[in-house]
């Protein structure tokens, strides 16, 4: 039959296309469904276009910082249009290049609106209207609306901004990440809604261009998943930045008015105050796509919000899997794209490890970069581990010292027992690039006398995460 599969992949993100392409790398003949666009929410409107302004953000604040390295000359400017329009080209490029893939690799793709009809049947209807205008057309060739069947269905449909009480974006006062992403123009002030990830990079993106930011948190931390320590020197720097912090803090309601809105804002001891802005970004994390898909009418047990899975990507009904932001978190591309890899050698009888969770690294591109893997030393205790710590800050490395970013931590932490490293967490300048090292000596049950041992290049800002290790035994160097 030719509407016939034995893998149809529903959604076209990080999961979906890498779960397909590892399809048909296993013989398995392959489609996607895709309704909005390829690439999904991370390439884009996430992952990559952010990065893309915040490169602009990075060479503005070096640029306006010129006189430190004895660079001198006219005071830069900035063209907010031209770095908008560079983030999107970088998200079409990309987004070009997932069809290309997809094309090499002799996939189907199929667009609209897909639901599970019936035991190993997808049909697919036109697309209803997306939580975005997508930007770049479908691939050509595509196939449409109609019945497809499929031994095997890996549901991969990401996720969608929250929408709080009275914090619903309407596209130009009250902004999702979406919006952020392409404002007409910078707003004068700003507040942001939010204190995770996504939070923390717009807000240090805006603020590097002059925006005035008011950055809140409902929880007693910014930064609420990495380790306290390292979320309060994070907070430290940004208060430095004149980005205004407020914890335990929530929005109990708005007054939007023509060109601005006034936030009512109330804190842990119920006390109230009043902020006025230009604009609002809602950036409360994100809710998986479950709806209009057919799960509860197969028996696909949703919990929390997300479709239930083994490591493995296996939900309770057969032929029918879920992977990335639709199946749990940690809500993040790379743990997507490795479930989508392991849930495909399992359907085709390679036996790979299931995800280790715990194993998965977190980075916030903001000023300074955070990354971290593994437990965090609260983690750590109260998991009844008896632990060592080490710390080793950058001001002491000599490479950090020469790019003129002494500000930042690495804190490495160790099973006092066995010596396995059970978390790592950074904050500073390529925090985000350091972090795979610790990820791979964790993946390798790397214990602290091989970390100990190893040779690190130098000057290079890696000797930092050596030293972190010296000093959870005692032994640094240069501190």
């Amino acid at each position: 039959m030719a509407n016939a599969y034995d893998l149809i992949v529903i959604g076209g993100g990080p999961g979906g296309y890498v779960a397909a392409i590892r399809g048909a790398q296993l013989g398995l003949k392959t489609a996607v469904v895709e309704r909005e666009h390829l690439g999904g929410i991370c390439l884009n409107w996430g992952c990559i276009p952010t990065k893309a302004l915040l490169r602009s953000a990075e060479i503005y604040r070096l640029a306006t910082d010129g006189a430190r390295f004895g660079v001198t000359g006219a005071a830069p400017g900035f063209d907010a249009a031209r770095i908008v329009a560079r983030s999107r080209e970088a998200a079409g490029r990309l987004n070009a290049g997932v069809g290309f893939l997809l094309k090499k690799n002799k996939i189907d793709v199929i667009w609209g609106e897909a639901t599970l009809s019936g035991k190993g049947e997808v049909r697919v209807g036109a697309p209803t209207k997306p939580a975005v205008t997508p930007q770049f057309a479908p691939p050509k060739n595509t196939l449409g609306e109609g019945a497809y069947q499929a031994k095997h269905i890996i549901v991969a449909t990401g996720a969608r901004p929250r929408a709080l009480p009275s914090l619903e974006s309407d596209g130009r006062l009250v902004w999702t990440y979406f919006e952020a992403l392409k404002p007409e123009r910078f707003p004068k002030s700003l507040l942001v809604v939010g204190a995770g990830a996504i939070g923390a990079e717009f807000a240090s993106f805006f603020r590097t261009f002059g925006v005035e930011v008011t950055l809140i948190e409902a929880l007693p931390q910014i930064l609420p998943a990495e380790d306290a320590e390292i979320a309060a020197f994070a907070r430290k720097s940004f208060e430095k930045q004149n980005i205004f912090i407020k914890t335990a803090t929530m929005v109990a309601g708005l007054e939007r008015k023509a060109d601005s809105v006034v936030a009512t804002l109330k804190g842990a001891d119920g006390a109230s105050e009043t902020l006025e802005v230009e604009r609002v970004l809602s950036a409360a994390g994100v809710v998986a796509n479950v709806e209009k898909l057919g799960l509860e009418s197969l028996g696909v047990t949703i919990e929390k919000g997300v479709v239930k899975t083994d490591g493995l990507g296996r939900t309770n009904v057969e032929g029918v899997y879920a992977i990335g932001d639709v199946a749990g978190g940690p809500m993040l591309a790379h743990k997507a794209e490795h479930e989508g890899v392991i849930c495909v050698e399992a359907i085709a009888g390679l036996n790979p490890h299931p995800l280790d969770k715990s194993r998965v690294p977190g980075c916030t591109y903001c000023h300074p970069q955070v990354a971290s893997v593994g437990l965090s030393e609260e983690k750590a205790k109260a998991a009844g581990y008896d632990i060592r710590v080490g710390r080793f800050p950058y001001l002491a490395n000599g490479k950090a010292i020469a790019l003129g970013e002494p500000e930042g931590l690495v804190k490495t932490i160790f099973d006092k027992k066995t010596g396995r490293l059970l978390g790592a967490h950074l904050v500073g300048v390529e925090a985000t690039e350091l972090i795979q090292g610790f990820v791979i000596a964790m993946n390798l049950e790397t214990t602290e006398d091989e970390l100990i041992h190893a040779v690190f290049p130098h000057p290079t800002l890696s000797e930092t995460m050596h030293e972190s290790v010296l000093d959870a035994f005692g032994r640094a160097i240069h501190v």
